[in-house]
Protein backbone atom coordinates (compact mmCIF):
# COMPACT_ATOMS: atom_id res chain seq x y z
CA UNK A 1 0.00 0.00 0.00
CA UNK A 2 1.51 3.43 -0.90
CA UNK A 3 1.82 5.31 2.24
CA UNK A 4 2.26 9.23 2.59
CA UNK A 5 2.39 12.02 4.86
CA UNK A 6 -1.20 14.14 4.98
CA UNK A 7 -1.80 17.91 5.89
CA UNK A 8 -4.81 18.05 8.66
CA UNK A 9 -7.37 20.35 7.59
CA UNK A 10 -7.68 23.53 9.58
CA UNK A 11 -11.42 22.94 10.38
CA UNK A 12 -13.29 19.93 10.75
CA UNK A 13 -16.62 18.93 12.30
CA UNK A 14 -15.96 16.78 15.52
CA UNK A 15 -18.24 14.02 15.39
CA UNK A 16 -18.12 11.03 12.86
CA UNK A 17 -15.68 12.00 10.21
CA UNK A 18 -12.97 11.38 7.95
CA UNK A 19 -9.32 13.62 7.73
CA UNK A 20 -8.36 13.09 4.38
CA UNK A 21 -7.07 14.84 1.09
CA UNK A 22 -7.18 12.05 -1.26
CA UNK A 23 -3.93 10.45 0.06
CA UNK A 24 -3.28 7.47 2.33
CA UNK A 25 -1.17 7.88 5.46
CA UNK A 26 0.92 4.86 7.16
CA UNK A 27 0.06 3.22 10.57
CA UNK A 28 3.17 4.53 11.84
CA UNK A 29 2.41 8.33 11.29
CA UNK A 30 -1.41 7.90 12.23
CA UNK A 31 -0.15 6.99 15.80
CA UNK A 32 1.37 10.57 16.32
CA UNK A 33 -1.56 12.23 15.38
CA UNK A 34 -3.50 14.06 17.95
CA UNK A 35 -6.78 16.03 16.97
CA UNK A 36 -7.92 17.57 19.97
CA UNK A 37 -11.82 16.49 20.71
CA UNK A 38 -11.78 12.94 19.49
CA UNK A 39 -10.73 9.96 19.20
CA UNK A 40 -9.25 8.55 15.78
CA UNK A 41 -8.89 5.03 14.29
CA UNK A 42 -6.78 3.99 11.20
CA UNK A 43 -8.81 2.41 8.55
CA UNK A 44 -7.33 0.74 5.49
CA UNK A 45 -4.84 3.85 5.34
CA UNK A 46 -7.42 6.08 6.24
CA UNK A 47 -7.68 8.18 9.60
CA UNK A 48 -11.57 8.61 11.00
CA UNK A 49 -12.09 10.31 14.38
CA UNK A 50 -15.33 9.96 16.43
CA UNK A 51 -17.25 12.32 18.69
CA UNK A 52 -15.74 12.48 22.49
CA UNK A 53 -17.41 9.88 24.54
CA UNK A 54 -20.37 10.69 27.41
CA UNK A 55 -20.08 11.14 30.99
CA UNK A 56 -22.07 7.68 30.99
CA UNK A 57 -19.78 6.26 29.06
CA UNK A 58 -16.66 7.33 30.97
CA UNK A 59 -18.09 6.11 33.89
CA UNK A 60 -18.87 2.44 33.05
CA UNK A 61 -14.90 2.40 31.03
CA UNK A 62 -13.73 3.80 34.13
CA UNK A 63 -15.30 1.43 36.50
CA UNK A 64 -14.20 -1.77 34.45
CA UNK A 65 -10.34 -0.40 34.40
CA UNK A 66 -10.40 -0.30 37.62
CA UNK A 67 -11.86 -3.74 38.63
CA UNK A 68 -10.20 -5.79 35.47
CA UNK A 69 -7.05 -4.08 36.28
CA UNK A 70 -6.77 -4.68 39.83
CA UNK A 71 -8.09 -8.25 39.26
CA UNK A 72 -5.58 -8.82 36.29
CA UNK A 73 -2.88 -7.64 38.59
CA UNK A 74 -3.56 -9.46 42.20
CA UNK A 75 -3.83 -12.90 40.12
CA UNK A 76 -0.95 -11.84 37.30
CA UNK A 77 -2.94 -12.83 34.30
CA UNK A 78 -2.16 -10.03 32.34
CA UNK A 79 -2.72 -6.18 31.39
CA UNK A 80 -5.32 -4.23 31.12
CA UNK A 81 -5.41 -0.95 29.11
CA UNK A 82 -7.68 1.50 28.51
CA UNK A 83 -8.98 3.84 25.26
CA UNK A 84 -6.48 5.60 23.45
CA UNK A 85 -4.25 2.52 22.34
CA UNK A 86 -4.21 1.42 19.17
CA UNK A 87 -4.95 -2.35 18.39
CA UNK A 88 -3.00 -3.06 15.29
CA UNK A 89 -4.43 -5.82 12.92
CA UNK A 90 -2.47 -6.26 10.39
CA UNK A 91 -4.39 -8.44 8.18
CA UNK A 92 -7.69 -6.38 7.77
CA UNK A 93 -5.23 -3.40 7.34
CA UNK A 94 -6.85 -1.46 10.95
CA UNK A 95 -6.17 0.42 13.35
CA UNK A 96 -8.94 0.41 15.98
CA UNK A 97 -9.17 1.58 19.97
CA UNK A 98 -11.06 -0.57 22.07
CA UNK A 99 -12.41 1.30 25.15
CA UNK A 100 -10.64 -1.68 27.15
CA UNK A 101 -8.51 -4.22 26.21
CA UNK A 102 -7.08 -7.22 28.28
CA UNK A 103 -3.73 -8.76 26.66
CA UNK A 104 -2.84 -12.33 28.76
CA UNK A 105 0.61 -12.13 30.62
CA UNK A 106 1.65 -15.29 27.64
CA UNK A 107 0.98 -12.69 24.59
CA UNK A 108 2.76 -9.57 26.91
CA UNK A 109 5.16 -9.35 23.73
CA UNK A 110 2.46 -7.76 21.58
CA UNK A 111 2.32 -5.15 23.94
CA UNK A 112 4.47 -2.44 22.44
CA UNK A 113 5.27 1.05 23.74
CA UNK A 114 2.87 3.14 20.99
CA UNK A 115 0.46 0.02 19.85
CA UNK A 116 -1.07 -3.16 20.35
CA UNK A 117 0.63 -5.39 17.97
CA UNK A 118 -2.51 -8.12 17.54
CA UNK A 119 -5.53 -9.11 18.88
CA UNK A 120 -6.08 -8.63 22.22
CA UNK A 121 -7.37 -11.40 24.50
CA UNK A 122 -10.47 -9.49 25.40
CA UNK A 123 -11.99 -6.09 23.43
CA UNK A 124 -14.32 -4.20 25.55
CA UNK A 125 -16.35 -1.47 23.43
CA UNK A 126 -19.10 0.77 25.75
CA UNK A 127 -22.07 1.72 22.69
CA UNK A 128 -22.74 5.08 22.20
CA UNK A 129 -25.43 6.53 20.36
CA UNK A 130 -23.44 6.83 17.49
CA UNK A 131 -21.38 4.31 17.37
CA UNK A 132 -24.28 1.29 17.73
CA UNK A 133 -23.81 -0.13 13.82
CA UNK A 134 -19.85 0.09 14.44
CA UNK A 135 -19.37 -1.72 17.10
CA UNK A 136 -22.16 -4.58 16.83
CA UNK A 137 -21.62 -5.14 13.44
CA UNK A 138 -17.79 -3.75 12.04
CA UNK A 139 -16.13 -4.36 14.83
CA UNK A 140 -18.03 -7.32 15.62
CA UNK A 141 -16.61 -9.04 12.18
CA UNK A 142 -13.16 -7.50 12.29
CA UNK A 143 -12.55 -8.51 16.03
CA UNK A 144 -13.87 -12.42 15.08
CA UNK A 145 -11.79 -13.14 12.28
CA UNK A 146 -8.56 -11.24 14.04
CA UNK A 147 -8.74 -13.67 16.94
CA UNK A 148 -10.06 -11.64 19.93
CA UNK A 149 -11.65 -14.43 22.60
CA UNK A 150 -13.75 -12.43 23.87
CA UNK A 151 -15.94 -9.57 22.76
CA UNK A 152 -18.08 -7.40 25.09
CA UNK A 153 -20.75 -4.90 24.06
CA UNK A 154 -21.71 -2.93 26.94
CA UNK A 155 -25.09 -0.40 26.40
CA UNK A 156 -25.29 2.13 28.96
CA UNK A 157 -28.02 3.79 27.74
CA UNK A 158 -29.93 0.70 27.29
CA UNK A 159 -28.63 -0.65 30.28
CA UNK A 160 -27.97 -3.96 28.13
CA UNK A 161 -24.88 -6.11 28.02
CA UNK A 162 -23.59 -8.73 25.58
CA UNK A 163 -20.90 -10.59 25.57
CA UNK A 164 -19.44 -12.71 22.54
CA UNK A 165 -16.55 -15.73 22.89
CA UNK A 166 -15.26 -17.76 19.77
CA UNK A 167 -16.07 -20.97 19.31
CA UNK A 168 -13.87 -24.03 17.59
CA UNK A 169 -14.91 -22.67 14.25
CA UNK A 170 -13.51 -19.74 15.11
CA UNK A 171 -16.55 -17.55 15.17
CA UNK A 172 -18.59 -15.50 17.98
CA UNK A 173 -21.04 -17.44 19.95
CA UNK A 174 -23.08 -15.41 22.62
CA UNK A 175 -22.18 -16.33 26.39
CA UNK A 176 -24.94 -16.91 28.24
CA UNK A 177 -25.83 -14.93 31.59
CA UNK A 178 -26.97 -16.90 34.59
CA UNK A 179 -28.99 -14.71 37.20
CA UNK A 180 -27.17 -11.04 35.51
CA UNK A 181 -23.90 -12.17 36.32
CA UNK A 182 -21.26 -12.74 33.41
CA UNK A 183 -18.24 -15.38 33.32
CA UNK A 184 -15.06 -14.79 32.02
CA UNK A 185 -13.31 -17.76 30.21
CA UNK A 186 -9.83 -15.61 29.37
CA UNK A 187 -9.37 -13.31 32.51
CA UNK A 188 -10.23 -16.44 34.48
CA UNK A 189 -12.42 -16.55 37.81
CA UNK A 190 -13.29 -12.83 36.77
CA UNK A 191 -17.13 -12.12 37.23
CA UNK A 192 -19.11 -9.23 36.43
CA UNK A 193 -22.07 -8.51 38.07
CA UNK A 194 -24.30 -6.44 35.22
CA UNK A 195 -26.32 -4.45 37.86
CA UNK A 196 -22.59 -2.79 38.84
CA UNK A 197 -22.19 -1.42 35.05
CA UNK A 198 -25.90 1.30 35.94
CA UNK A 199 -25.07 2.44 39.21
CA UNK A 200 -24.62 6.36 39.38
CA UNK A 201 -22.72 6.02 41.71
CA UNK A 202 -19.96 3.11 40.33
CA UNK A 203 -19.68 0.52 43.32
CA UNK A 204 -15.84 -0.26 42.95
CA UNK A 205 -15.42 -1.60 46.82
CA UNK A 206 -18.72 -3.80 46.31
CA UNK A 207 -17.44 -5.29 43.27
CA UNK A 208 -13.94 -5.32 44.49
CA UNK A 209 -14.70 -7.32 47.77
CA UNK A 210 -16.33 -9.64 45.96
CA UNK A 211 -13.82 -10.36 43.63
CA UNK A 212 -11.85 -11.45 47.05
CA UNK A 213 -9.58 -8.27 46.16
CA UNK A 214 -10.06 -6.24 49.03
CA UNK A 215 -11.52 -7.39 52.55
Amino acid sequence: MNTFVIDLPQTYEIGSFEIRNGQYISFEDYLKLNVEGSRLEWIDGKVIGFMSNNLKHQRVGGFLEKIMGLFAEFHNLGEVVQAGYAMKLEAQKRGREPDLVFVRKEKSEILKHEYLNGAADIAVEIILPESVERDRKTKFGEYEAAGVNEYWLIDPEKQEAEFYRLDENGLYKQIQIDENVFRSEVLDGFFLRLEWLWQENTPTFEALRELNLIQ
